[in-house]
């Protein structure tokens, strides 16, 4: 009645000599089971350690303190790349065969507009840049009804007016926050950051939290820069002045340079290659020893760079990184392999950072921070130490309640609460996942539940015994009617878990994570171990009754 296989025996004592595997090293101080370098931890292991598991549970920008920071991104600029990209589209438009002859649109007051030379022209060039205007969303989703753009015509003036919606904007704002907030994950994560909050706030801001980096200028100088990348010729033509105001003749700029012996180049403004081309870019060092960021062309970006190095073997080109040049090296040979190495200023920190930046890709719009602040350590571990003191007090609350009420069962599930807290630091370990102070809060909930579902059996155990039941009988049906009830308890939360961690972030991901391993751990503990205690008493003791 009470009998275990062996197969499941072997389950249970497998998983908590998991669990308790990977929960030993939060109770053994980093010197111990790290070298260390300089006074420093590193991420070596030593002696044993090698060879087991080794990693403490990850803490968050609230326990471990870190840097916090607020992103605005800046719309105005998104609507005036939009404008632009609408009006090349217009020119495009316009340029189709048979070509409609007009002087070049312009941009006026948030609009572009475009006059056509003859009235007769209005309405084809009206039919034909009604094109530009796309339904937004998916028709059979009951999207579709606005539209990217509003397109008027005047014939008074012979112009034709083209603005963006509002419906566009919002449109874009949202994926350019949404395409923000990727750059941004894939450049913090690249810094080898552990668990980083990175999540849209409001309607256009980008929340960045980073445990462990408390300097948060850089993750400033990081997140912060656009990194727009392109490869431009430089024209020695132009005679710059000392404050690099010369004139330039058309298609030809000037732009500053990252060099103090040569603070202005000018440089054509047809980009030969952009980053949009970029696969790959590594930090290095160039053939002196000097750090330097080594990249990569796909194959369009190849081809191109090929033949743009070939046709200006002796020339020079300019490497510029959102509007500076950072590099204007002599085209020695062609470069048809389609990598090179960018050469600067650079150190290793700097070269490692832009390497980051290229390789995350641009943002699709500049980024200001308008938040930012230094969660300190000790803040941090005041914290731990206040969430140790809830949880100890939760715990002894649990056993002396459970101990009262149930006596010799309240024993069997106080051990088996021992082990479902052990269970869950060891998960959290095990799984990498990051605990923050809701998170604390999300385990001593779980102490709660695992103990509601002990009481639940141990009432249907009571209430067996009282009808006469024997105690191996009353033990085995109160555990089996209880399941289904237990069940459906955990397995509802469970849910309500899940949705919070797929639409949460930053501390509701915390308590999500705790509290959906608390559930797992405590079904297992509250149902498997604590019965397997009571089924060895049962049958080591024979008690002629149930003291419960």
């Amino acid at each position: 009645m009470l009998y275990f296989a062996r197969w499941k025996l072997l389950f249970i004592f497998a998983v908590i000599a998991i669990g308790l595997l990977y929960a030993v090293p939060n109770l053994v101080p980093e010197s111990q089971r790290f070298e260390m370098r300089n006074g420093e931890v590193t991420e070596e292991a030593q002696g044993v350690w090698r060879f087991l598991p080794h990693d403490s549970v990850r803490l968050g920008l609230d326990l471990r303190g870190g840097s916090h920071l607020v992103f605005e991104v800046d719309m105005e600029e998104v609507r005036a790349n939009r404008l632009e990209g609408l009006l090349e589209e217009a020119r495009v438009a316009l340029r189709q065969d048979p070509a409609i002859i007009t002087p070049r649109p312009a941009i006026v007051g948030g609009e572009v507009v475009v006059r056509v030379n003859d009235a007769a022209d209005l309405d084809p060039a009206y039919e034909r840049l009604q094109r530009l205007s796309q339904p937004i969303g998916n028709p059979a989703t009951g999207g579709g009804t606005a539209r990217t753009a509003d397109i008027r015509r005047d014939g008074a003036e012979n112009t034709i007016r083209i603005a963006i919606t509002d419906a566009a904007l919002d449109d874009v704002q949202r994926r350019t926050v949404q395409q923000s907030v990727e750059v941004i994950r894939r450049r913090i994560d690249a810094t080898g950051t552990t668990e980083p909050t990175i999540a849209p706030q409001g309607d256009q801001r980008v929340l960045v939290q980073v445990p462990g980096e408390n300097d948060p200028q850089r993750i400033i100088d990081l997140v912060g820069q656009t990194a727009a990348m392109s490869f431009h010729m430089v024209d020695p033509t132009v005679s710059i002045g000392p404050d690099g105001q010369g004139r330039t003749p058309p298609g030809v700029e000037i732009l500053p340079q990252d060099n103090p012996a040569e603070p202005f180049l000018a440089v054509q403004r047809r980009a030969l290659v952009s980053g949009e081309n970029l696969t790959n870019a590594v930090s290095t060092t160039n053939q002196s020893g000097q750090p330097a960021v080594s990249f990569t062309f796909d194959t369009t970006g190849a081809q191109a760079f090929g033949r743009a190095t070939q046709q200006n073997v002796g020339q020079r080109f300019a490497i510029v990184l959102d509007g500076v040049i950072i590099s204007a090296p002599v085209i020695r040979s062609p470069i048809i392999g389609g990598s090179g190495i960018i050469e600067g200023n650079f150190t290793f920190e700097t070269a490692n950072d832009l390497a980051i930046l290229l390789q995350a890709g641009a943002l699709p719009a500049s980024l200001t921070p308008v938040e930012q602040r230094t969660v300190g350590p000790g803040l941090g571990q005041d914290s731990i130490e206040k969430g140790e003191i809830a949880i100890l007090v939760g715990f002894v609350a649990v056993i002396i309640f459970m101990l009262l009420a149930y006596g010799m069962f309240g024993a069997f599930s106080t051990a088996a609460l021992l082990v479902n807290v052990i269970l869950i630091l060891g998960a959290l370990t095990g799984l990498g996942a990051t605990l923050t102070l809701p998170g604390i809060a999300g385990i001593i909930l779980t102490i709660g539940m695992a103990v509601d579902a002990n009481v639940l059996i141990f009432e249907r155990i009571r209430e067996e015994s009282r009808a006469g039941r024997s105690p191996a009988n009353a033990v085995e049906t109160g555990y089996s009617k209880a399941l289904s009830a237990i069940l459906d308890a955990n397995i509802t939360t469970f849910i309500a878990a899940a949705v919070l961690y797929m639409l949460g972030a930053g501390p509701v991901r915390g308590f999500a994570v705790t509290l959906g391993i608390g559930i797992i751990t405590s079904v297992f503990t509250a149902f498997l171990l604590s019965r397997l205690f009571v089924a060895m008493w049962i049958k080591g003791v024979k008690p002629k009754t149930l003291p419960i």
